[in-house]
């Protein structure tokens, strides 16, 4: 059985169908579907389906695209025994990042691995609902996502690498009646008007679980992903926001931020990879250099 024609195939499965599949693979359409055809004479079971205008896999198709992971894991584990006997690993690895991480790591990894030389890192900046960050895998190498404190885990197929929890302060304007305590507990928030993240992202849970540690729910008067924005909404005095720590760029006399007490707020900033792909060495390497950089950041906070 083709190695390649799985890996069409778990395309299909992971993307949503033959389209989205063949634009991540760099061919056509009819081109996936050709593929698909030839292991299906393979394999002699029907693996896609007509659904309206569109196809999905049968459930033969969705069996054989989960053994698809095993044999692209074995794969890739055979490369890098192959890799591991040359000098230094080399390739490409593509690198995502939600914003505020991108902002806080990708500089820093980029520089070491310039130091490392062979290795060519192409880095995108994906925003997206905590839910979505599984998927991103199909098309990088390295996903850098983040959810809340407590929050559950990425679910199965994915392997994790935990990098760094980031706090979560309270962004004050500096003429805020709050913005000169040490401290503040969620019930010194009540009534207060808020500019907050879109739902389903993972800030906005750390809000609501404030919320209801308070009693009462938050006044939410905007809602802006971008943090750069909320920092300039907040320095303006429109409303007070919950901000990440290390990646709040405004100067005091612009922005104050305060540490909350009696409760847990924080985000878990993690890298998520598809477990074939985890096996290349020369991903490995770069998964090294991003670990010891939260690192870093988290030792330069300390101090």
């Amino acid at each position: 059985m083709d190695a390649r024609l799985l890996e069409t195939l778990r395309a299909v499965h992971d993307h949503g169908g033959v389209t989205a599949a063949a634009a991540a693979l760099h061919v056509t359409p009819s081109a996936v579907s050709q593929q698909v055809r030839v292991l299906q004479r393979e394999v002699g079971a029907v693996l896609l389906e007509r659904v309206g205008r569109g196809v999905r896999l049968t459930p033969a198709g969705a069996a054989l695209a989960a053994a698809a992971v095993d044999v692209a894991v074995a794969v890739e584990r055979a490369r890098a025994a192959v890799d591991a006997h040359r000098a230094e690993p080399t390739g490409t690895v593509r690198v995502s990042a939600f914003q505020s991480a991108a902002q806080m790591l990708l500089p820093g990894l980029l520089t070491r691995v310039a130091r490392l030389g062979g290795i060519a890192l192409e880095c995108s900046d994906e925003d997206v609902a905590q839910a979505e960050f599984g998927a991103l895998t199909a098309d990088f190498d390295v996903v850098v996502a983040h959810r809340p404190d407590r929050a559950p885990g990425w679910g199965g197929g994915l392997r994790v690498e935990p990098l760094l929890r980031e706090p979560l302060d309270v962004a004050l304007w500096p003429g805020h009646p709050l913005a000169q305590r040490a401290t503040l507990e969620p019930a010194d928030l009540a009534g207060e008007d808020w500019i907050a993240v879109r739902e389903g992202f993972p800030v906005a849970a750390v809000l609501s679980e404030l919320a209801a540690i308070a009693g009462s729910p938050p006044r939410i008067v905007q809602r802006i992903n971008d943090f750069h924005v909320v920092e300039a909404l907040v320095a303006a005095g429109h409303g007070i926001s919950l901000l990440p720590r290390y990646t709040t760029g405004a100067a005091p006399d612009r922005l104050r931020l305060v540490p909350l007490a009696g409760v847990r707020a924080g985000r878990q900033i993690d890298a998520l990879l598809r477990p074939d792909r985890a096996e290349r060495l020369v991903v490995q390497r770069v998964l090294g250099e991003l670990r010891t950089q939260a690192r870093e950041i988290e030792r330069s906070a300390a101090t």
